[in-house]
């Protein structure tokens, strides 16, 4: 599935509606009519668009004509069907060649506009794999996410980049296999720590034979492809040849591995042996609300599972939501050969045919009713129970937290979007801003956002501070000054508010928030306000956190534009909740700032050299093993590095001696 439309197989069509006869029908009634005097019985997508240009619903059809006329007959429709019908003023439809194509273009346009009456899959988040590499004689084992790119044999998809991770640490203690980058691995000339740990065979400096080693990543293969057992066989056998010989600490070895490979598998703790590459997916329906939990199986072992919580209408019902989850989730997960269901869907085949059409191989949809792939239907469904239950027991105390925070803060309604900002750096230096929302369902991440601190552009003093809140700071009227606090949480707001301005200026997009919650006390709050007033921005509540003088949790004050500050009881719930808030957007902007400090610590010299670009540098590491020597190299030297041109070994050589 691609995100552009078809253009070989398909045909697009799109317009302004015809003029019509029929201006006494209500609404968009007028507008869909207008349009079915061109539309062709044959399959296709169809978009219905708001005067804004907000695309409400996004439908597939076996013909075209006969669905679009459906929605001109609003006796039989749901209330929800008629009130999209009247928002609707023009339409958009894209023809294709089967039913089965314009399934899978349907999922890919709803996860592109998000339309506010389709089922939605609000996580597509790609799940991480394991990568056994095929493009260098020494395989490494890795992580991976996103597609398929690159040579190897890949395992999963596993539910969390945690189990990924348990498991890569898992298979180096049984396999010894390299987790290090092709540019490390040529550059070594002795193990590393992980030889020494007996996690790695070290075959970058020969200290095992290419035979050996890939006799192990045979075995790694053929432990993910679920044969473990063969494996565990063939280790007690070469343990105790080893022994025979009395070659014990390789019989050691062979003894530590094959504990190592005895633990994984006893952390397998739903197993079905028989069961290839299946998902099993169960939906939990109470008619307003729905869970969708999916369990990962590959070859007989549990990869993990996870929950999903799809928006949807209180007429939908639960085979509805669950092909419409289907056909979203699948847009970029790879399906297995099996999916298991715990209810029908009301277009299996359809379904079956798409995404074996997509992955060109077959692939079976299955609702048993009865053996042990029944059973982990209904296991799956009594976890999508459980899950949904603890889901609406959190949202209703979120919702009575913000009554309460509603009351205190005296807003005129309960705030269905709440930002919280905060800034991190060291010194000035990586500076980041991020922002996090919440909501009555708690935090929405896929909502998040983080702002590399550009501080290139002077920014004014604070000067309206002193209308804003009682006790304003000196410091926080003084010069912004690049790395300053102030400074940084201006340009945070000015881009973001900007840039809603600009996106979404009638605010009906759904991304205005209706209170800003910020990290600080006085002075961020006065910056805030002065960045909302030049904008023009007057109807959105601001609070500013402020810990006590000894930076105490407990203690915080809550400031507010002309009002005197408060302090909410130790023991308050809505105090609670708060720090909750803050400390999440806290811990964000701490994980942008280490993830970028961390790319800027890992550069090379090298990196900073005009014109030597990726192919370069990795010529003269392989050359000369480290950055560090290629500073130290003379000019013949670096001549005689191949793909180093005399003119470009010249320029490495005046960028590290130039005060020669």
């Amino acid at each position: 599935m691609h995100d552009s439309e078809p253009t070989t197989k398909s045909e697009a069509t799109t317009g302004s509606p015809e003029d019509s006869d029929s201006n006494t029908e209500p609404g968009g009634v007028s507008v869909i009519q207008s349009y079915l005097k061109t539309l062709p019985n044959s399959p296709g997508v169809y978009r219905m668009v708001r005067e804004d240009g907000q695309v409400l619903y996004v439908g597939k059809a076996k013909s075209l004509k006969k669905r679009v006329t459906s929605y001109t007959k609003l006796t039989s429709q749901s209330n929800r069907i008629r009130r999209m019908v009247m928002q609707t003023s023009s339409m958009e439809f894209v023809s294709t060649h089967t039913e089965a194509e314009a399934l899978l273009l349907e999922a890919n346009l709803i996860k592109r506009y998000a339309p506010r009456y389709n089922i939605l899959l609000r996580d597509d988040k790609t799940f991480p794999q394991i990568l056994v590499t095929g493009d260098h004689d020494f395989p490494q084992i890795v992580k991976h996410r996103g597609s398929r790119k690159r040579k190897g044999d890949y395992f999963g998809p596993f539910a969390s980049a945690w189990a990924v991770n348990e498991t890569l640490a898992f298979l180096q203690k049984v396999f010894y296999l390299r987790t290090c980058t092709d540019s490390v691995f040529e550059a070594r000339t002795r193990p590393c720590l992980l030889y020494q740990i007996k996690r790695c065979s070290a075959p970058c400096v020969e200290r095992i034979a290419k035979e050996d080693y890939n006799d192990m990543v045979d075995q790694a293969r053929a432990f993910l492809n679920g044969r473990s057992s063969d494996i565990q066989q063939q280790l007690a056998a070469k343990m105790q040849k080893s022994s025979d010989v009395m070659e014990y600490e390789q019989a050691a070895q062979y003894r530590d591995r094959i504990r190592a490979l005895t633990q994984i598998q006893s952390h397998q703790d739903i197993n079905l042996a028989g069961l290839e590459a299946s998902d099993v997916i169960a939906v939990h329906h109470t008619g307003a609300q729905s869970c969708v939990q999916v369990f990962f199986f590959r070859s007989g072992n549990n990869y993990g599972n996870r929950a999903y919580f799809p928006a949807h209408g209180r007429d939908e019902d639960a085979g509805e939501v669950l092909e419409a989850f289907l056909a979203q989730f699948y847009d970029k997960t790879p399906p297995p050969k099996h999916i298991v269901l715990n209810v029908d869907i009301p277009n299996k085949d359809l379904l079956e045919e798409a995404l074996s059409l997509r992955e060109e191989r077959r692939v079976k949809v299955l609702v048993p009713t009865r053996g042990d792939k029944r059973k982990l239907a209904l296991l799956a469904e009594t976890n999508a129970r459980k899950a949904l239950e603890r889901r609406l027991a959190e949202s209703a105390t979120q919702r009575k937290l913000l009554e309460d925070l509603s009351g205190i803060l005296g807003l005129d309604a309960l705030p269905e979007r709440i930002e919280i900002y905060d800034n991190s750096h060291v010194s000035g230096t990586n500076a980041v801003g991020a922002m996090v929302v919440a909501g009555p369902d708690g935090f929405m991440k896929n909502a998040y956002r983080k702002f590399n601190i550009k501080g290139d552009k002077p920014q004014p003093a604070v000067s309206a501070g002193k209308a804003h809140v009682s006790g304003l700071s000196d410091q926080a009227q003084a010069p912004y000054n690049a790395g300053d606090d102030y400074a940084m949480m201006r340009e945070v707001l000015t881009r973001r508010f900007s840039r809603a301005m600009k996106e979404d200026p009638d605010r009906k997009g759904g991304q205005w928030p209706d209170l800003l919650l910020i990290d600080g006390g006085p002075g961020q709050l006065s910056v805030t306000m002065d960045v909302l007033a030049e904008l023009g921005i007057e109807d959105v509540a601001v609070a500013g956190v402020a810990k006590g003088p000894d930076r105490n949790a407990g203690r915080e004050t809550i400031y507010m534009p002309g009002k005197q500050p408060t302090n909410l009881e130790h023991k308050d719930p809505v105090l609670h909740f708060i720090q909750r808030l803050r400390d999440e957007a806290h811990r964000f902007a701490i994980g942008v700032h280490r993830a970028k400090r961390g790319k800027s610590t890992v550069k090379s010299v090298l990196d900073e050299i005009p014109g030597v670009g990726g192919a370069r540098k990795k010529a003269l590491l392989h050359h000369f093993g480290a950055a560090g020597d290629v500073a130290k190299a003379g000019l013949d030297d670096l001549k005689a590095v191949e793909g180093i041109s005399k003119a470009m070994a010249e320029k490495v050589y005046e960028w590290f001696h130039s005060d020669d």
